[in-house]
Order: C-alpha cells, then sequence, then structure tokens
C-alpha cells in the first residue's frame, strides 16, 4: 500500500543569502515548491499594511507644532484645497494649492522678506513627518547662521510638494525648503524628503526643485541630511537658482565641518 502523503520539507534558500545583511530590499527570499515560504508571504502582507497605513494617517499636528516649540520654532497650521484624505488622494492638483482663507492667514503673519520658509508637509506619509521633520530641523539650525527665516515654519496638511510654492511667495521668502512625507515603500513607510525651490510661485516646475530624499536613521541620516541641506540653501542663496542648474556638491566639503565654504554665506540684497 502506497502513503500518498508528502511531508513538506524546509524552505529552499535563495543563493544570495549574505546579501540579506546588507539592505531591506526584498532578495533572497527562498522558496517553497513553487512558491514563496510562509514567513515570506506573511512579511509582505504586514509591509504592505504598514505603507497603507502610512498614506492614509493622519498627522498629529498639535504634537508637531508642541515638539517644535520645545526647539523655540514657532509654527502656523495650514491646510491645501483638498478637503480630506480621499479626495487629496484623487486630486493631487488640490494638494498642490492653499486654501484661500489660510493665504489671508499667512499675509497676516508674514513680516520682513526673508531668506527661508521652512513648510512641514504630510505628504503621503504622515509617519516620516512625525518621526524625522523635527530631528531633522535640529541638526540644521546650527548650520545656517545668520540665515533670515520666515517668522514661522508652517505646517500643512494635505499637502504636495508644490504647496510650498505658494506658502513661501506669500511670506516674502527667496527660497522654500519643504520637508515632506515620501511615498511609502515596502521596506519604508517612513521616508522624509527635502525639496527647494528658489524664487517660489506657484506654477514652480519639478525640473526647478532639489530633492533630497530616504532621510530617516535607516537611510540617510540626520546629521548627514542637514549638511546636504544646508549647503543646497547656501548655493541656492548665493547663486540664485535650484533645480537642474544646481548640482549637489557637497560631498567636495571637507566632512565633519560646520558648514561648506562659502556657498553657505547667503547673498545680502542691496
Amino acid at each position: 500500500m502506497t502513503d500518498d502523503s508528502v511531508t513538506p520539507g524546509p524552505a529552499t534558500p535563495g543563493p544570495w543569502d549574505e546579501w540579506r545583511r546588507l539592505t531591506p530590499a526584498r532578495l533572497a527570499l527562498g522558496r517553497a515548491g513553487t512558491g514563496l515560504p510562509t514567513d515570506e508571504v506573511l512579511r509582505f502582507g504586514w509591509a504592505h499594511a504598514m505603507a497603507r497605513d502610512a498614506v492614509h494617517a493622519a498627522l498629529d499636528v498639535g504634537v508637531l507644532a508642541a515638539d517644535l516649540a520645545l526647539q523655540s520654532w514657532p509654527a502656523v497650521t495650514v491646510t491645501s484645497r483638498a478637503p480630506d484624505r480621499a479626495t487629496y488622494l484623487r486630486r493631487p492638483d488640490l494638494g498642490r494649492r492653499l486654501a484661500a482663507r489660510d493665504a489671508e492667514t499667512l499675509r497676516a503673519r508674514a513680516g520682513a522678506p526673508c531668506d527661508i520658509c521652512l513648510v512641514i508637509g504630510d505628504g503621503l506619509s504622515a509617519l516620516a513627518v512625525a518621526r524625522h521633520a523635527v530631528p531633522l530641523l535640529a541638526a540644521l539650525r546650527p548650520r545656517l547662521p545668520g540665515v533670515r527665516f520666515a517668522p514661522a515654519i508652517v505646517i500643512a496638511t494635505q499637502a504636495r510638494v508644490a504647496l510650498a510654492d505658494e506658502i513661501a511667495d506669500v511670506m516674502g521668502a527667496r527660497l522654500a525648503v519643504m520637508l515632506i512625507g515620501e511615498r511609502p515603500g515596502l521596506s519604508s513607510p517612513d521616508s522624509l524628503g527635502v525639496y527647494l525651490t528658489h524664487a517660489p510661485f506657484t506654477g514652480r516646475s519639478d525640473a526647478e526643485r532639489n530633492c533630497i530624499s530616504n532621510i530617516r536613521p535607516e537611510g540617510l541620516d540626520y546629521a548627514a541630511a542637514a549638511f546636504k541641506l544646508a549647503w543646497l540653501a547656501g548655493a541656492a542663496l548665493q547663486r540664485g537658482l535650484t533645480g537642474v542648474g544646481l548640482k549637489d556638491e557637497s560631498d567636495a566639503a571637507l566632512p565633519g565641518t560646520e558648514r561648506a565654504p562659502d556657498a553657505l554665506q547667503p547673498r545680502v540684497d542691496r
């Protein structure tokens, strides 16, 4: 009599197991028969759920503003023209424009012309903003001595990158710096991005911006990101441009210095 029952064997390991120690990328997953091992299927489901949660989670504006206040950063809160998260995801164009009532609020807060307007937008991952925006700004401030910041950091909800252009224009800033939650990946639901735009106004194109991506302890750490951001901001103010015309040459600066030479000295308009 033949026993037709089959006892499943262990998953067959992939040939690149050692690589998994070096990257969170989904490689060398192994196989069980003709499919993936059950634990890898479960890990994929968990990672996908984390990414979805990051997209739909709301930013706790009150907690963020309180954390900024502890670092002596005043903050004001605005929203885009997207009235809710569902509309924001379906209508990216609305996330790029400031709600009319908030434009008036910012005009009332704007003071003298300034060098940099800092904007923190929830973007596609409020989790990234909640975790990394404040530590990044703490690392940034000492690297920009003498720079004139806008009277308040603007916290923007339902925000796309281009929303910072309108905000900074209203605030009279020469440079918009937007910290925003990036589109989550399966291994990085909390990746923070930074976008810089010189002479911001509504209608600027993405080719006129510079971007620093994947800011988080597992990616580009706060100190390294702050160094790059300070160098780019200083170079943008000095040279009067951002985007394809401004290349990131911060790696040429001496490591460990508080600032890159010359580039971080903002131009004084006379």
